[in-house]
């Protein structure tokens, strides 16, 4: 029997407009996760497995309100995740392809319907995001990837080769063989549902690791996944101290690839793992890996100051910069500087920062005490002989861990503001001479070790074919006259290159084919009975 999926379409994002059906549903959704603890056990061979330490998971913008208990998993633990894997891995890597497709499918329906409150209260509370940021992240992007990766899976599926005359030549989509680790960072809810369902879709087996901070929306992630079949041991989470519960899997000698978003240091670390173990392991880990960033927004004198300022706003600011695609860095002519530096100190001076239960404002707090810890030290780099902050630079941890929106302005395009990755709400700025764009250009190509995304503003056509030329290296995703952030699944496959990451494309068939081991099979349906060639008879 054959089948075809269904054409995918990206899940309409809704408004929570005051008044609004969806705004009305999930406010008391939020409330009542507000006030219990949830407690999320590691998720093995389909169980629940609890054990005797926790970890709490706390609101980031009321840090003394405990939402989760997460269960601690050490190395035995990771053991017991392989072994349920690899005993799950013949009957789901012979399903049908039908039948795994219809499992996420589903949970992309379920997430689009009867959970989308529940996950949006969940991302909300435990990763301090606003309605809107959750809302495009947790429910959009991520029922989008599970439809999506179906329509790529299937048609990378119908992808065969040519048969001449009396032979049958077919691809079979092979899985990896052993299982897929899975590690998966805080920011997007979409990112940690992805990165073990991916490589399951396509039939293998997953250990999975979710970050501590992002516990209670993984809890919501298994839920659904239950709820939409998926069968026992094909996905397990195991969540604890990276150390332990990571080396066991990383010495497998049935680790069959990794699967990461996080930074680039945890990345060159699993990497140099990789390659000690190198002798040990079946086959050839696959490494698909994406880790920081310092985009860009490059703007030439001809840009929309008004649309530029709108997309450095919210490209530096929403999800309080945590997102491995905010801006961080801005190049803008010293011509443009004083008019564009008025606008967005008087646009960041209205920005509302708080409770996110509280739909009027616009940011929450970073994740966690270290984060605050680390961006309060970068805010204080404002405060330096070469950069001077133009607005925000308030750090208050008292109740939540609020770090203002801040801007920037520095004298040297190397200061490391300008250069080192942030992962929080700092936008700095260097105004080039309005005669040095070459140069300019040249320091946003060559002054970091990322290329994942930027963006360049200007509005001659001439000037936008000439920088996105010149910049083509420099980002892995490029934007034309609009902000370095929000991906969408099925229109912008996400990745960068250089210390960025190996640019696999999250949402796209590239990124599946990481996951496959084709299996090339020609018959020939009447072969020939005589060893010897025409060539070899006598004249």
């Amino acid at each position: 029997m054959t089948s075809k999926v269904p054409v995918p379409k990206n899940e309409p994002v809704l408004g929570y407009a005051p008044g609004s059906l969806e705004r009305a549903r999930l406010k008391p959704a939020l409330a009542a996760m507000a006030k219990e603890v949830l407690e999320v056990p590691l998720w093995i061979g389909g169980e629940r497995v609890r054990t005797a330490e926790f970890a709490d998971v706390v609101m980031p913008h009321a840090h003394a309100t405990v939402v989760a208990r997460a269960h601690q998993g050490t190395g035995a633990h990771t053991g017991q995740a392989i072994q349920a894997a690899l005993g799950a891995k013949a009957a789901w890597s012979r399903m049908a392809f039908a039948d795994r497709a219809a499992v996420f499918l589903k949970a992309a329906d379920l997430l689009a319907g009867p959970y989308r409150e529940r996950m949006n209260a969940a991302t909300m509370l435990g990763q301090s995001k606003t309605v809107f940021q959750s809302e495009i992240d947790a429910v959009c992007e991520l029922a989008d990837f599970w439809r999506f990766n179906v329509h790529y899976a299937e048609a990378l599926a119908g992808d065969q080769p040519q048969s001449p005359a009396g032979t049958w030549n077919r691809l079979e989509q092979r899985p990896l063989d052993g299982f897929v680790l899975a590690i998966s960072p805080f920011n997007f809810t979409s990112i940690a549902a992805n990165l073990p369902t991916a490589p399951a879709l396509l039939g293998i087996v997953v250990v999975w690791k979710p970050a501590p901070t992002q516990m209670l929306s993984a809890a919501v992630i298994i839920e659904i996944l239950e709820a939409a079949g998926l069968p026992p041991g094909v996905i397990n989470m195991v969540q604890g101290d990276p150390a332990l519960v990571g080396a066991p899997a990383l010495s497998s000698p049935d680790l069959g690839g990794i699967h990461f978003t996080g930074s680039t240091a945890t990345f060159h670390t699993l990497y140099g793992e990789v390659a000690k173990n190198l002798g040990r392991y079946r086959q050839y880990p696959r490494i698909v890996g994406e880790t920081g960033g310092k985009d860009f927004v490059f703007a030439h004198a001809s840009a929309d100051l008004d649309a530029l300022a709108v997309a450095l706003l919210r490209g530096a600011f929403e999800y309080q910069g945590q997102k491995c695609s905010a801006a961080s860095r801005a190049y803008v002519p010293a011509s443009l500087w004083p008019k564009l530096k008025a606008r967005l100190a008087d646009e960041i001076a209205s920005i509302r920062m708080g409770d996110v239960q509280d739909f009027g404002n616009f940011m929450g707090a970073v994740i966690d005490r270290r984060a605050f810890q680390k961006i309060s030290g970068y805010v204080e780099l404002g405060r330096g002989p070469s950069a001077k902050i133009v607005s925000g630079g308030q750090c208050d941890e008292q109740r939540g861990y609020f770090i203002a929106p801040t801007l920037v302005e520095s004298s040297d395009p190397k200061h490391r503001l300008m250069v080192e990755e942030i992962f929080g709400p700092v936008l700095t700025v260097w105004p080039y001479p309005d005669g040095a764009l070459e140069e300019a250009l040249e320091l946003v190509d060559t002054s970091t070790p990322y290329a994942l995304t930027g963006a360049i503003f200007a509005r001659d056509r001439q000037v936008i074919a000439a920088l996105s030329d010149r910049l083509r290296d420099a980002a892995g995703n490029f934007y034309i006259n609009d902000k370095p952030t929000g991906a969408v699944v099925g229109q912008q496959p996400f990745g960068g290159g250089r210390a960025s990451g190996t640019n696999d494309k999250a949402g796209s068939a590239a990124n599946l084919l990481r996951w496959i081991s084709p299996r090339t099979i020609k018959e020939t349906f009447a072969p020939p009975k005589d060893w010897r060639y025409p060539f070899m008879s006598e004249p």
